[in-house]
């Protein structure tokens, strides 16, 4: 009887060292890849990590500008507010100085009718002496 033989390549010297280099060689690139990947895993990493802590710092930053922003806010409020009290007492001072102003014109016609009524009466002799106006004292 005939029994085929089985289609085997007989194991030679060279192809096993061709194997055993094959097998090395995958190892040695899946441990290249799995370096690569942990070098990578580890920047990404760290990388996210900042990005978490900067996130936490920027919303504490956005905070306090917030209420820096509400302070200055009120206080330009309360700032107005006083300047528009200034710019009330300025109106006021001027209103009192053009008051003065109108008196003191007030007075300066009287005053000069009453000089102008003195020397009338010193013409007509009603007078024997100019009396100093009591109005100049004051100015």
């Amino acid at each position: 009887m005939y029994t085929p033989m089985a289609n085997t390549a007989p194991s030679t010297p060279s192809s096993t060292a061709h194997t055993q280099e094959t097998t090395e060689a995958k190892a040695a690139f899946t441990a290249s890849l799995t370096s690569v990947g942990t070098n990578l895993d580890a920047d990404l990493r760290q990388c996210a990590q900042a990005l978490h802590d900067n996130d936490d710092a920027l919303k504490k930053q956005e905070e306090k500008l917030k209420k820096t922003t509400q302070d200055l806010a009120k206080q330009s409020k309360e700032l107005e507010k006083l300047a528009d009290m200034g710019r009330k007492g300025l109106n006021e001072v001027g209103d009192l100085q053009n008051w003065a102003e109108l008196i003191e014109r007030d007075l300066l016609i009287t005053e000069e009718t009453l000089r102008l009524a003195e020397e009338e009466d010193e013409r007509n002799g009603r007078m024997n002496r100019k009396p100093e106006s009591k109005l100049r004292r004051w100015f």
